[in-house]
């Protein structure tokens, strides 16, 4: 009978591993400066990940206002300080997901862990959130190209883990997070029909709808916008990337009037065409010269 009921056991043991996921490798935090957050059906795990480039603060061009009020709120946060969530939004392509790269190259050091969150598992989010409590590094949870739908109830685990739980979230947690929305969720006409002036006309009222889409954006206390470059910010960009992947003398007038084409041919200038560009031109001229 003993023997059956083994038999048995270990044959629902064998359907059963396949759904299992893998055993992660282990993460240490002394050695690990970046890991992924993988949610599953049992719970997540975290899996160590090496930083995806050597990018530093000095690469971002044009964007030094928000350099300094992050790197600030980081710093902070490292000295066990008050900080605050932070918001990265704006138009695209402008260095959102790269400052956050290159705050953890330049700050690793001093401390830093970085950990990103995709929004799909955001679900998991307090899971990991408690996980990290018991832990004695730092940590930046980071959740890159956020945005939700209108039936998408993944933003209701960040609000909470943000401020709306009694615990809310540990001294060793900030959670950054960067948008093309400032709101994060679509914004419909429809949403203001609820919206109404007082009696005495001078005070407007939004309606329910309208108040639930700025709560959740409202509860990172540091908003850094991100605008469209101007033509000077996208040279200046260019140059310094040209010059960066290239030689001395890569950037020239040619180069200069190329730059310009290429944005024109792109519908637009930013940091990342910018990027873009320089990449495709130096590529070129080492082709040419058959190196």
């Amino acid at each position: 009978m003993d023997t059956d009921f083994t038999q048995r056991l270990m044959q629902v043991l064998d359907r059963l591993e396949p759904w299992l996921p893998d055993t992660p490798p282990r993460v240490d935090w002394t050695r690990d400066v970046a890991a992924l957050w993988q949610r599953h059906a049992l719970g997540g795990h975290l899996v160590p990940v090496p930083p995806r480039d050597a990018m530093s603060l000095d690469d971002l061009v044009g964007v030094e206002r928000q350099k300094e009020a992050l790197l600030a709120n980081t710093r902070a946060f490292l000295k066990g300080l008050p900080a605050n969530h932070v918001l990265l939004w704006g138009s695209r392509g402008s260095g959102k997901s790269s400052m956050v790269r290159a705050l953890l190259n330049s700050l690793s050091d001093e401390g830093l862990r970085l950990i990103q969150v995709d929004r799909h598992d955001l679900a998991g989010l307090p899971v990991l959130v408690e996980q990290l409590r018991r832990e004695s590094a730092r940590f930046v949870v980071y959740c890159d190209d956020l945005s939700f739908e209108g039936s998408d109830d993944a933003y209701k685990a960040l609000k909470s883990v943000l401020d709306g739980t009694l615990t809310g979230p540990p001294d060793n947690v900030l959670l950054y997070a960067t948008s093309n929305r400032r709101h994060l969720l679509p914004e419909h006409m429809s949403d203001n029909d609820a919206s109404h002036l007082t009696s005495d006309g001078e005070e407007l009222h939004h309606g329910d709808a309208v108040e639930e889409k700025i709560s959740l954006s409202d509860r990172f206390g540091l908003w850094l916008a991100f605008h469209p470059f101007n033509q000077q910010s996208y040279l200046d960009t260019c140059q310094h990337w040209v010059e960066r992947l290239g030689r001395s003398g890569d950037w020239n007038e040619e180069a200069q009037l190329s730059a310009v084409r290429f944005a024109t041919l792109r519908g637009g200038r930013s940091g990342r065409c910018a990027y873009q560009f320089a990449t495709d031109w130096v590529g070129k001229r080492r082709l040419h010269e058959g190196l």
